[in-house]
């Protein structure tokens, strides 16, 4: 289990990378991401019980991506893929196979809320006017799993 921990910290810290250097990720990564995200959650709690964390977060991510489309769309009049990237969207799809439903919703506005500040430190030093979201998240997520590589963090899929 700590290989597959080691090896989807991995993964993040390149999406992180990647996405935070050029703004571009290898599609490959984000199906990677989901299937490991999910094959350890259901280690923790079992096959069922992942399959009802995963759905009901990817129905959050849905109703998140439906907010957005509707305010980039009746709002900015822009349509989404220039307020949200395509690989922010398979990224959100990616973890949403991660956690339990709690754990994820709190982990997920926290790692918004580190993307806020890191793009609000960091901007007078990016020339791209656009925020490396997936990039950002997945450091957040990278940290997540790294600490649970060297704490036991079974409170991660507990309800």
């Amino acid at each position: 289990m700590w290989m597959l921990k080691l090896l989807l910290v991995g993964v993040f810290f390149i999406i992180f990378f990647q996405d935070s250097k050029d703004r571009n990720v290898y599609w490959f990564l984000y199906p990677i991401t989901g299937i490991l995200v999910f094959v350890l959650q259901i280690e923790a709690v079992s096959i069922y019980p992942a399959l009802i964390n995963g759905v009901c977060n990817l129905g959050f991510v849905s109703l998140l991506l439906v907010v957005c489309y509707l305010y980039a769309k009746l709002k900015l009049k822009q349509p989404l893929r220039e307020v949200l990237g395509l690989g922010d969207i398979l990224f959100f799809i990616a973890i949403a196979f991660s956690f339990s439903i709690v754990s994820f919703l709190i982990q997920f506005v926290f790692s918004l809320l580190l993307s806020l500040l890191l793009h609000l430190v960091l901007k007078h030093k990016q020339t791209d006017k656009t925020v490396p979201l997936a990039g950002n998240m997945a450091l957040f997520f990278g940290v997540v799993y790294g600490v649970s590589l060297f704490w036991e963090c079974n409170f991660l899929y507990a309800y």
